[in-house]
């Protein structure tokens, strides 16, 4: 933790966050037993089946005879849902899903292949076959046309070398967004065919 100096004010570098007794569970907090603070409940047991409308007071007489946690999962229904269960199967059961939805979870990374105006055809075809590779892995392509200097006034050979850029690669591509001018260069971008 730093303590940072501006204009004569202190500020500290951490954010702190009070916790007041609650597990954080995926970024949100899960009340247990006592801290749950609402007047009434829908309560579900152990098994699923549910038990109804109660107070706190009766739900947690039900989860100390079974010797087992009340836990709040779902605070914002009305009334508020908990349910009676083992908090530590509680835990492990969330990190599961957490892991599954992680692995389920497609990454597209986008690769970037950069030219300049006065590219040769030969040096096309190249740059062309290392974006196949690319578009055969599954990712994205940014195709970039760089303007130096006096070449922003040929603004039409930028777009003359991405369509080539684009026939070369048609078998396997398609345009995922048009070419743009983006400050000194020309861009696009392309997807893999479906």
């Amino acid at each position: 933790m730093r303590i940072l100096n501006y204009y004569g004010v202190s500020f500290l570098s951490s954010f702190f966050y009070y916790n007041f007794g609650g597990a954080i569970i995926s970024k949100q907090e899960v009340l247990i037993n006592n801290q749950i603070r609402a007047k009434e409940i829908r309560v579900i047991d152990v098994d699923g089946t549910q038990l109804g409308v109660m107070g706190v007071k009766d739900a947690m007489e039900i989860a100390e005879q079974k010797g087992v946690d009340l836990i709040e999962i779902s605070p914002n229904a009305e009334p508020p849902v908990c349910k009676i269960m083992d908090y530590g199967k509680y835990k492990f059961e969330l990190a599961k899903k957490e892991k599954e939805a992680k692995k389920k979870q497609k990454t597209v990374t986008t690769k970037e292949i950069r030219m300049s105006v006065n590219i040769d055809k030969h040096d096309i075809e190249i740059k062309a076959k290392k974006a196949v590779e690319f578009i055969e892995d599954k990712n994205k392509v940014k195709v970039a046309v760089v303007f130096q200097g006096r070449e922003m006034a040929y603004m039409d050979l930028g777009k003359n070398v991405l369509d080539q850029f684009v026939e070369a690669v048609g078998d396997v591509a398609v345009v995922d967004k048009p070419a743009m001018q983006e400050g000194r260069s020309m861009m696009m971008i392309l997807a893999p065919k479906k």
